[in-house]
């Protein structure tokens, strides 16, 4: 078959994968592949999961829909677990981060409406990403994901990341229309930077001064990629809504906004909806999920794997030319170089049998699975190692 009748919307590495296990993923030839980045931090608890498979194969032969006219067990299952470790008081579901950002996105529009500002302002930061729609691309970063789009919806504030004098400078000219801020406790697309060590407290505060709305995307740091199960939680931070996705339900498309206080109560019956989200096998996936999160101790071992990993990293490249910084928290990692070698991603995978991923044009990033073990970060380590001493 062919490609040709696939929009060129992506840039496909020859490999086609029909076999994943844990951290393994094989070609149709049969090569056995690490893989370091799990989906972008999607499948957090490996490949083929047994349990997940047996959920997902009993739910499939129930019932996989039936729409949100009815109460959904599941729906509510999933509801009161993320609710209870995210410390938040209700849940929206719907099928991908971005629809998850644009519900955030709404619930801040209707704060700012009920606060009676006729064109409110969103804050933002630079160099985020929210995802592809034409709401949460305005609230992104980088000319090369906007490019062609002309002008783009929505009111927005864009802010140094982690300057908090910076966003306060601007509270005398836009302080009355701001509603809310929007922010990644750490900015993956961006390769992995981490905001300063007091930021979202300091962050909290403010929004809590100036009744702003605090929002997390914690689409790609959270369900337990930083070591915590939502980064925010490393400072105590607790945020009035919170968005969620790729980890959730490892590799079952699925999103979640969740809110606390005021920014719960703000959608009313037919405010917002979506026809898929929330569907029994997605929750129940979700569900399931979190279980096996618990039951692994995968918490403590995305921590201590992750210390392992940066620790090793900074080892071995210390002092290497093109290394410029290893940065990173849990098992979210970025290796900035100072110039990317052409095709790094191929040659890594054809060369090494490591699948990675760059970002930002010069940053290696690794988001191995939760489930990783010590002799597979030392074969993610020697992997990048020999590639870049061979470059």
């Amino acid at each position: 078959m062919s490609a040709a009748c696939l929009m060129s919307t992506y840039q496909p590495l020859p490999l086609n994968f029909n076999k994943g296990l844990g951290t393994r993923l094989w070609d149709q030839a049969g090569r056995e592949y690490l893989d370091a980045i799990a989906g972008v931090a999607v499948t957090g608890i490996g490949h083929s999961h047994p349990k997940l498979v047996q959920a997902i194969s009993e739910q499939a032969g129930l019932l996989l829909h039936s729409s949100n006219l009815y109460d959904i067990h599941w729906q509510q299952q999933l509801a009161a677990k993320l609710t209870g470790l995210a410390g938040m008081d209700c849940a929206f579901f719907n099928n991908s981060g971005a629809e998850a950002n644009e519900t955030a996105l709404k619930l801040a529009r209707l704060h700012g409406w009920y606060k009676g500002i006729e064109h409110p302002l969103v804050v933002v930061m630079e160099n985020a990403f929210h995802g592809r729609t034409l709401g949460t691309l305005s609230a992104s970063d980088g000319p090369a994901v906007r490019l062609g789009y002309g002008i783009l919806p929505g009111d927005f504030l864009k802010v140094p990341f982690g300057d908090l004098a910076a966003l306060e400078s601007n509270i005398a000219e836009y302080g009355p229309r701001i509603c809310a801020v929007l922010m990644e406790p750490i900015q993956g697309e961006s390769g992995i930077r981490l905001a300063p060590a007091g930021y979202l407290k300091a962050l909290r505060e403010l929004c809590t001064r100036r009744n702003w709305l605090l929002m997390l995307d914690e689409i790609q740091s959270g369900i337990g990629r930083s070591g915590r199960w939502f980064a925010c939680q490393h400072e105590g931070v607790v945020p009035d809504v919170m968005t969620l996705a790729k980890g959730l339900g490892n590799g079952i498309p699925i999103g979640a906004c969740l809110a606390r206080g005021k920014a719960a109560q703000l959608f009313t019956p037919g405010s917002h909806g979506s026809t898929f989200g929330g569907n029994p096998l997605a929750c129940r996936a979700a569900c399931t999920v979190l279980e096996i999160i618990e039951e692994q101790g995968l918490l403590a071992n995305a921590q201590r794997q992750g210390a392992l990993l940066l620790q090793r990293l900074r080892e071995t490249l210390k002092g290497h030319a093109q290394v410029l910084e290893i940065r990173g928290l849990g098992l979210m990692i970025g290796i900035e170089l100072r110039h990317m070698p052409r095709d790094l991603v191929q040659i890594a995978a054809r060369d090494h049998g490591l699948l990675i991923n760059v970002t930002r044009g010069k940053t290696i990033r690794l988001l191995p699975p939760l489930v990783i073990d010590e002799v597979e970060v030392e074969m993610i380590v020697q992997g990048l190692c020999r590639m870049l001493k061979d470059l």
